[in-house]
């Protein structure tokens, strides 16, 4: 149903009153409300009750009588409903109750003759926000709204906190994700962001398990933090005294798997980077890695491509994205090399270059750069400036440098690079995925490297990982391996730009007092 403009739920944003004069107002509103608490309780009435079940949800009702009884016409058939308040209006002998549950509004009509005198005072005790059940038949009210003609309403959960300001709503836009509970009672689109997080985490594990993947769950606490190049968030163990890491990934967890036989195997799950926020970053962030034996990174752009046409089509009924991105169709595979050498015009530009010859491409297209930055590096840095931000439909990058790629297999037919692909589509990174390096001796080499780097000083580089390399030493089948970022796909298919918007409980700076 579509409710009236007096609705106090009926905005779009929400936050705190900002004026003092508005705090002051709340908080005699608060007062108020604790004093209806008190008069219940003296009637020895339970204003926070258990126990009680209404039989029939609002989304139910409205579908099982959607065309059907004419404007002033009784059904004879009762239904036993529950919601949260979030208008009422009417006096005396008729008053009209609106029920909101799950985003589904019912009406509740209430009559002096049905209910009766006492019923009807009851009502003076309710207030927007409350939680109440009502029983009764369904009927159509004869201004033709469908509606429960009460026998019976009780106060179920008591609301001490006043809906939003109904006119200025929540005018601050982080107070929406400190109080997300008020955001998603007031605001139907962050509601719906939310179904399309559901769904599209639904349709990810489903396709995975359709093609005989197992999910498992590996370590959150890490001896040594790797599978990507990220500062960790640092814990220490009392009982054992021993500093342990939050994951920054599972991925070396999941290769031992495929290590001892498993041979398809995946983990939907947070993983945690102690690094700035961003619109595109937050902590905390949900991540899906996928592992196949005897797969390369041809299969897994195979399956990256249908895992994400699934998941837009069932989440949101259509494969293509809120911003316009097409995800329908075969997506292209063009080289990394190959981009950067179009956007900077130089045909001959190679890893095999002169360090100082790549630097001075850097510094024409204004790059800026590290001096230990080899060339691999010094050529990612420009396909990130001058070509990613520019990828609007889906593109597989692919054929990744060695130097910033520790754990991917050296392509089979160019050692430079690495058989990876970076999934792009509208200037973002959604997908990462290798042929892994299944070779413990080149794994061991590159663990060096990068624990090298982190001895200069590079926080994010990976250390070496003796567990890790037994578990290679014992022998791996050719893998391919898949990263998707499970909050970037929901923003892109729900149409938002900040991660914020995505995850129920973002991390944010402390309240300014």
């Amino acid at each position: 149903m579509s409710t009236s403009e007096n609705d106090p739920y009926a905005g779009t944003e929400a936050a705190t009153p900002e004026a003092g004069d508005a705090r002051s107002r709340s908080e005699e509103l608060r007062a108020e409300r604790r004093a209806k608490i008190e008069k219940l309780r003296a009637r020895g009435e339970d204003p926070y009750p258990v126990g009680v079940r209404p039989g029939d949800r609002l989304a139910d009702v409205q579908a099982a009588w959607d065309g059907r009884l004419e404007p002033g016409e009784e059904s004879g058939e009762d239904v036993h409903v529950g919601g949260r308040l979030v208008l009422r209006r009417g006096h005396g002998k008729l008053a009209f109750l609106v029920l909101r549950e799950d985003g589904t509004d019912l009406q509740v009509m209430c009559q002096q003759d049905v209910l009766g005198t006492e019923g009807m005072a009851a009502l003076d005790d309710l207030d927007t926000g409350d939680w109440l059940v009502a029983h009764g038949q369904v009927v159509r009210a004869k201004r033709g709204e469908l509606s429960v003609q009460a026998r019976g309403v009780q106060l179920v959960g008591k609301a001490l906190q006043p809906p939003p300001d109904k006119w200025h709503g929540l005018t601050d836009t982080e107070e929406r994700y400190r109080r997300r509970w008020v955001d998603l009672a007031v605001n139907a689109d962050s509601r719906r962001v939310f179904e399309i997080r559901s769904a599209v985490v639904r349709a990810l594990r489903e396709s995975l398990d359709a093609r005989g993947y197992l999910e498992v769950e590996t370590p959150v606490l890490n001896r040594i933090p790797g599978g990507a190049e990220a500062r960790p968030f640092v814990t220490h163990h009392n009982a054992l005294d021993l500093e342990l890491y939050l994951r920054i990934a599972p991925e070396l967890y999941l290769k031992r798997l495929i290590a001892g036989g498993m041979g398809r195997v995946y983990e939907l799950g947070r993983v945690f980077r102690n690094e700035g926020l961003s619109p595109r970053h937050n902590p905390e962030f949900t991540m899906l890695e996928a592992y196949e034996a005897f797969a390369d990174y041809h299969d897994m752009m195979r399956l990256t491509q249908e895992l994400l046409q699934r998941a837009a089509a069932e989440a949101t009924g259509t494969t293509t994205a809120p911003g316009g991105e097409d995800l329908a169709g075969e997506w292209p595979r063009v080289p990394l090399l190959e981009l950067v050498r179009d956007a900077t015009g130089v045909a001959g530009l190679d890893y095999d270059d002169a360090v100082d010859d790549v630097r001075a491409v850097c510094d024409r297209h204004g790059v800026a750069y590290e001096q230990r930055w080899g060339a691999g590096k010094l050529v990612l840095e420009l396909y990130e400036h001058l070509v990613e931000p520019h990828l609007v439909e889906p593109t597989f990058v692919i054929d990744y440098p060695v130097e910033v790629s520790p754990l991917a297999r050296r392509h089979r037919d160019d050692p430079r690079v690495t058989e990876r692909f970076e999934l792009i589509i509208g200037g973002r990174e959604y997908a990462n995925a290798f042929s892994e390096l299944t070779d413990p001796d080149d794994q061991r080499a590159r663990f060096e490297g990068q624990a090298a780097l982190k001895a200069a000083g590079d926080e994010e580089a990976m250390a070496v990982d003796e567990d890790y390399l037994q578990a290679m030493e014992f022998g791996m089948p050719p893998t391919g391996g898949l990263g998707v970022g499970v909050d970037r796909l929901v923003m892109l298919l729900a149409g938002v730009d900040t991660i914020r918007d995505v995850v129920l409980f973002p991390t944010l700076r402390p309240r300014r007092e």
